[in-house]
């Protein structure tokens, strides 16, 4: 991708389309200056100006002077940020579904064998990692390291290499071709097709919703799944954090930076965060932990309000007013594309290691492959997911052996 210009996005926090083009630029770690239009007036008659008197959210400006985009699908953001929506052949030695840790692992091992390989990604490079604000675990990194720092680090290693990178493209289906060898074919929501003998599944996960009550209204207006993208929005003003885990209270901390106050909530009787981020959590001026305490509504007009809360213990309920809340309560694989395609456990994770001739990483069909966070019995680590994607291209390295061995298979193109 070419270095993206400078833009500003004048939208409304209870905009649908504003949430999208904010989450689209958020994925693929676009810097952009957000213009809340309600709350600068000023910013309306800009937004008229720039629409023929037409009051149209969002409206997005770029700093090197270009057209500006109005209500954009993300496939014409993508386009105006320089994001080639194509791929360069139709052809393949191996496509890899998803560029977090795992994928870009097996892509970087798979070019060095001489495949010729492309890495099909709906969002940005480096996954859930890639919007981690700080990785202290993986090793050779001291002192730590950004998750969008690491990822720009494992693109730039698969790009060397020669892989070729399709991004901010979604995977419709894929057509697993026969039990018995041959292409397999990846569609996209823009209808290209993409053909391979062998294919890597790595989609990742996405963080679990509540469902309750209010949650989807004020997704973006209030309701938040990345305090990376969105802290910063919150400087001095108090915030909620759902979910005593590593990531909750990982992400806790990280919001101290901006928020006057946060306060973390957690289901059961203790966190379930390592003993290091409680001792940080517990040392923290800025941070309260409330145990035994459940979500059951979010409240507002149009922005969330208030949201509230039970005790578990008492089951006396409460009303909390946080102007934003951040929630961290789990990993969902995005898997929905493969319901028919590979066998998935009842939560949805890829099953591997079950089909009468597969490897550890193979599914029950034969030339596909899984890797990473959506595979089921994962650790949902990126030291782990790094080892199972090269893991993974082992495997795939000897099935396509097997097929030129016994077939002829050669996926020329």
């Amino acid at each position: 991708m070419t270095q993206s210009p400078g833009l500003t996005v004048y939208g409304a926090l209870w905009c649908p389309d504003c949430r999208r083009s904010k989450q689209f630029l958020a994925e693929h770690r676009v810097p952009y200056r957000w213009v809340d239009i309600e709350q600068e007036p000023e910013a309306q008659d800009t937004v008229r100006q720039l629409n023929d008197g037409r009051q149209i959210i969002p409206t997005i400006v770029f700093d090197d002077g270009g057209p500006i985009l109005v209500e954009p699908s993300n496939a014409e953001l993508a386009v105006r940020l320089g994001i080639n929506p194509q791929a360069s052949r139709s052809h393949y030695d191996l496509i890899i579904v998803g560029a977090g840790p795992a994928g870009l692992t097996a892509a970087i091992y798979a070019a060095r064998e001489g495949m010729d390989t492309l890495v099909i990604e709906r969002g940005g490079v480096g996954g859930q990692a890639g919007s981690t604000e700080r990785i202290d675990n993986y090793p050779g990194f001291a002192e730590g390291i950004s998750g969008a720092e690491l990822a720009d680090r494992m693109r730039q290693q698969a790009e060397r290499f020669g892989v070729e990178l399709l991004v901010a493209q979604t995977v419709a289906s894929i057509n697993p071709g026969p039990d018995s060898g041959g292409v397999r074919t990846v569609t996209t929501e823009t209808g290209q097709e993409y053909r391979a003998p062998s294919l890597l599944l790595t989609p990742g996960t996405r963080y679990r919703r509540l469902n309750v009550p209010g949650e989807e209204d004020f997704i973006g207006a209030g309701v938040h799944f990345c305090a990376t993208c969105d802290g910063p929005f919150y400087r001095d003003m108090e915030t909620l954090v759902v979910g005593g885990g590593n990531s909750g209270v990982e992400e806790g901390l990280f919001l101290t930076r901006f928020a006057s106050h946060v306060t973390v909530l957690e289901v059961g009787d203790r966190l379930r965060a390592s003993q290091v981020l409680q001792d940080k959590a517990a040392a923290h001026p800025q941070m309260d932990i409330r145990l035994n305490t459940t979500v059951r509504e979010f409240r507002g007009d149009g922005k969330l309000s208030s949201v509230l809360v039970e005790d578990l213990t008492t089951g006396r309920q409460e009303e909390l007013h946080p102007a934003g809340v951040f929630v961290f309560i789990g990993l969902d694989p995005n898997t929905g594309f493969l319901s028919d395609t590979v066998e998935l456990d009842p939560r949805g994770f890829i099953v591997t290691g079950s089909g009468p001739r597969s490897s550890q990483m193979e599914t029950n069909r034969h030339g596909i492959f899984a890797a990473g966070d959506a595979r089921a019995g994962s650790t949902k680590q990126v030291a782990s997911a790094v080892g199972e994607g090269a893991a993974a291209l082992i495997a795939i390295r000897a099935h396509m052996e097997d097929e030129i061995r016994n077939r002829g298979y050669r996926g020329d193109n």
